[in-house]
């Protein structure tokens, strides 16, 4: 068993054990307890209570409070479940994320965790190569997922995005995904917490080019800085290197496009998706090719064969 997996079973394991506590106070069987909530039953309870690789949804944990009169105690308790269904070397930034009152980023990669769709962020972690399973996956996207609920809290932080313009481009999931997910990327145009800008390829080279990048500011004014790549992240808390990180990322933000003109590049290039769905593969227009030169050498051949005409009689 890895090092991830004997630090998620604990607390999952902890998580199961204090629902068992509620229940049985509350005066509930496992059976009863089920029945009574939305969509849950019996088994999935037992599930839950056993601490297994199937750990509670957020909303899973909302009711669980609300019906055996926790006072948040499960849902502040899923949200250290949900973190550690991450690699070790993410948790430590994931931590302060719950807890940064601002968020700067800069990414070259792939759209954010915190502003992925469902599906979008399922097809990103189903390439992570610490994937153990199915699972596993459902694990990380409800744990994704999860982290987006300080979005929508009252002490939301005021997260400030820059994409490069390959995030954009890159049909992750497939066209249909994409689209729902550059919907999600409009839909932060009328969010006062949130502000999305595009750097563009037309900018050249540049210094962020190595990875990306997040600066966070907590609530007690103090900043970390975070870099990742596709395998591994590291935190930087020294303040002079801070700085220096923070530096970056406003030259990237200066270089970057409006947000009202990114916007209207992000719909463009939705506008090229739903086109692009009209457009024949290379696959097909091979095939469709084939298929005309074989009608035309069909009708070649039929031509050939018809019968010359014959002589005209003479006058």
């Amino acid at each position: 068993m890895d090092d991830e997996a004997q630090d998620a079973m604990p607390l999952a394991d902890l998580f199961g054990r204090m629902v068992t506590v509620l229940r049985e106070a509350a005066g509930y069987r496992q059976a009863e307890l089920g029945r009574a909530m939305h969509g849950l039953g019996g088994t999935r309870l037992n599930q839950i209570e056993r601490g297994t690789r199937h750990p509670p949804t957020l909303a899973n944990a909302m009711e669980l409070d609300a019906t055996l009169k926790a006072g948040g105690l499960l849902t502040d308790l899923w949200s250290h479940v949900s973190r550690r269904t991450f690699p070790a070397w993410s948790q430590p930034f994931i931590e302060l994320e719950g807890a940064a009152r601002e968020m700067r980023m800069y990414v070259v990669q792939v759209i954010p965790g915190l502003l992925q769709t469902e599906d979008y962020a399922r097809a990103v972690l189903r390439k992570g190569r610490s994937l153990r399973d199915e699972a596993h996956l459902e694990e990380r996207v409800i744990g994704r997922l999860g982290r987006q609920e300080r979005l929508n809290s009252p002490d939301a932080p005021y997260l400030w995005v820059v994409l490069d313009e390959a995030v954009i481009r890159r049909r992750v999931g497939g066209p249909d995904v994409m689209r729902q997910q550059l919907a999600r990327l409009l839909a932060t145009e009328h969010d006062p917490h949130i502000s999305v800008q595009i750097l563009p390829f037309s900018e050249g080279e540049h210094e962020g080019m190595g990875g990306s990048l997040t600066v966070l500011t907590t609530g007690d004014k103090r900043e970390v800085a975070y870099t990742e790549g596709a395998d591994v992240g590291r935190l930087i808390e020294d303040p002079d290197e801070v700085t220096q990180y923070a530096v970056t990322y406003d030259r990237q933000r200066a270089r970057a496009l409006p947000t009202g003109m990114s916007m209207d590049m992000i719909r463009e290039v939705m506008e090229g998706l739903d086109s692009g769905a009209r457009i024949p593969s290379s696959a097909q227009a091979l095939r469709m090719a084939k298929v005309q030169l074989q009608q035309r050498r069909r009708g070649s051949v039929r031509r050939s064969r018809r019968r010359l005409p014959g002589p005209r009689p003479g006058p």
